[in-house]
Formats: structure tokens, sequence, C-alpha cells
């Protein structure tokens, strides 16, 4: 990571650290330093996730835009177009969240070839499965336009995904 980008990252936290006080506050809540971590862990979660989206988001809809200027498979275009998606930003988000938001102490030890096999699985259920199954849902059902309806699926995956990550994949 560069320098800006250390500097944004420990700016962003400060940030973070700063609301979730606020936030226990206002709510009459003890702040701990377990729960400070975990609320760090979560926004660290959902970063990588926006990057993750508007890399996904990217692939798909140059994907999208090459698969249908060339007329290939007119009729799956949008789900192809979100296996390829699929694909590679499952490895981005693996990538940062392995390295900035499920850390392991340098003692302990994590597979990387089993924590990627357990990532793709859980992404496989909801980021390619459910994802696939709603895009069909949005787009012939009620004609939602290809390039929106990704946009839908987020408030499902999202949060089912940090869950599968934390108690899973990355244990």
């Amino acid at each position: 990571m560069t320098e800006i980008g250390r500097f944004l990252w420990g700016l962003t936290e400060k940030a973070a650290c700063f609301c979730f006080g606020l936030l226990c506050k206002i709510l009459g809540k003890q702040k701990t330093e377990e729960s400070e971590k975990a609320f760090l862990q979560f926004v660290r979660f959902g970063l990588v996730g926006l990057s993750n989206t508007a890399v996904n988001y990217v692939i798909y809809a140059g994907c999208l835009l090459l698969l249908q200027s060339a007329g290939f498979w007119k009729k799956y275009d949008y789900l192809i177009a979100t296996g390829i998606g699929f694909v590679l930003s499952v490895l981005w988000s693996f990538f940062w969240n392995n390295k900035y938001v499920f850390t392991v102490e340098e003692s302990g030890g994590r597979s990387v070839f089993g924590a990627l096999a357990k990532t793709y699985v859980s992404y496989s259920f909801t980021g390619l499965f459910l994802n696939g199954i709603l895009m069909v849902f949005w787009v012939r059902t009620l004609h939602v336009s290809e390039f929106i309806a990704p946009i839908f699926n987020l408030l499902i995956s999202v949060p089912l995904n940090f869950f599968i990550n934390k108690y899973w994949a990355f244990q």
C-alpha cells in the first residue's frame, strides 16, 4: 500500500473510532476495546466490499458491453458477465480481506489456499448462485436494467457475506 493509501486508511479508522465512540455515548453503551475492534473490522470489511463492488461492476459492465457488441450469447450475456465479474472480484476481495480485515497473528497460521477455497464457496452461494437467481428475477420478471440489477443484489448479499466470511471462511 502506498503512503497515501496508508494515510487514508489510518484516517478512515480514526474517523470510524470517533463515530463509534459518539454512537456509544448516544446509545448509553460502554465502549470497550473488543467492541471497537469488532466495529473497525466491520468498517474495514465495508471498505473492501465497496472496492470489491466497484471492481465487480466495472468488470461486469465491461464484459457485458464486449459480449453485446460482439453479439455473443445475447440471451445470457448478462449471466456470463456476472460469472466473469464474480471470479475476478472474489480474488480481489480475498486478497484485501486476508491482508487487512481478517488478519491472523504471525504465530497463528491460516492456510491461504484453504481460506481462498472457503471464500470462493461462500461467495459462490451469495455472489454467484443467489445473485444469479436474483439477476434473472430482476431482469426477466421485473424488467430492471441489466446495469442496475446488480445494485439491488447488494442489499441481500453484503450482510450475508460478512457473517459467512467472519465466522467460516477466515476462521
